[in-house]
């Protein structure tokens, strides 16, 4: 924008405000205008080369204060951006996307504040109630699987990518024989890393063999045998898998062992039956079991 300058420096354009009139118009501080400025987010039309003092425009209010509701939603800067980036419909899907997120992640909380308020009044949790906890007989299966040594908070991410493409692998091993899951070798927090192990059931052993060694040391892919076990488990919904929520759940099922006088005989796991869309799923959406191999 071509800008006119009259005594002083200052812009001459009447539609220009100071960045103090422009914050009070747009009800946003002169510190967030900066800070929003530095990120791109809402930049001055003008700023004087002598004074430095900044100067937008009267036609920026809008967008300011569309600015101004976003953070009141506590969005992130970047989300903000992108919503900004997006015209009409779109850029409303993107709000609805990301309150959904927002959403899964309180109901999450709420579920570990039972628990943890339980927990710290010296009181059985609830939580150990509302977890059903059957026992299933699970034949000799053969797996496709990838390992990691992983963070708690880097989980997630790795279970969607490595369970992408051992389903992805699948194809070319008969197909998927059964739900997917995931093996913990060992404690995953975010002072322990595990290792994690995905597993996808597949119908052809000798071409899962054939699969595993094409894709040689890359992300520690094999092919095994996982035998016959007897399971203890309990089914949660989506708003339950995450750490730490799904402690409460592992936690169930091993009180519940002990209770039976059973004894654990393998690693604890997840197993992913849910057959839609992942991201679609409501935070009430039953998506997974919490399991442990049991024996007598």
């Amino acid at each position: 924008m071509g800008l006119g300058t009259g005594p002083g420096g200052h812009p001459d354009n009447t539609g220009l405000l100071t960045i103090g009139a422009f914050a009070a118009r747009a009800r946003l501080s002169p510190k967030a205008l900066r800070l929003y400025a530095r990120t791109g987010l809402l930049a001055p039309v003008h700023v004087d080369e002598l004074s430095g003092y900044r100067y937008y425009h009267a036609d920026q209010v809008e967008r300011a204060r569309t600015v101004a509701l976003l953070r009141r939603l506590d969005m992130p800067l970047a989300g903000i951006a992108e919503v900004l980036r997006t015209p009409g419909e779109p850029a409303a899907r993107q709000l609805v996307t990301f309150w959904r997120e927002v959403e899964e992640r309180v109901a999450a909380q709420r579920t570990l504040v039972d628990y943890l308020r339980a927990r710290l009044s010296g009181r059985s949790s609830p939580l150990y109630g509302s977890f059903e906890v059957r026992t299933v007989d699970v034949p000799a299966q053969y797996v496709i699987a990838q390992s990691r040594h992983t963070l708690a908070h880097e989980l997630p991410a790795w279970i969607v990518g490595s369970l992408d493409r051992l389903v992805t692998g699948a194809a070319a091993c008969g197909g998927v024989a059964g739900a997917p899951f995931v093996v913990y070798h060992s404690e995953v927090t975010e002072e322990s890393d595990g290792p994690a192990e995905s597993c996808v059931p597949v119908r052809d052993a000798a071409a899962a063999r054939a699969w595993a060694l094409q894709q040689g040391r890359t992300w520690a892919t094999q092919a095994r045998e996982e035998p016959a076990h007897r399971l203890a488990y309990t089914r949660i919904v989506k708003a339950q898998v995450a750490y730490p929520q799904i402690i409460a759940a592992f936690e169930a099922v091993e009180e519940w062992i002990a209770g039976q006088r059973l004894k654990i005989a393998g690693p604890c796991r997840e197993i992913y039956f849910y057959q839609g869309d992942w991201a679609a799923a409501a935070p009430d959406d039953e998506v997974c079991d919490v399991a442990f191999p049991i024996s007598d």
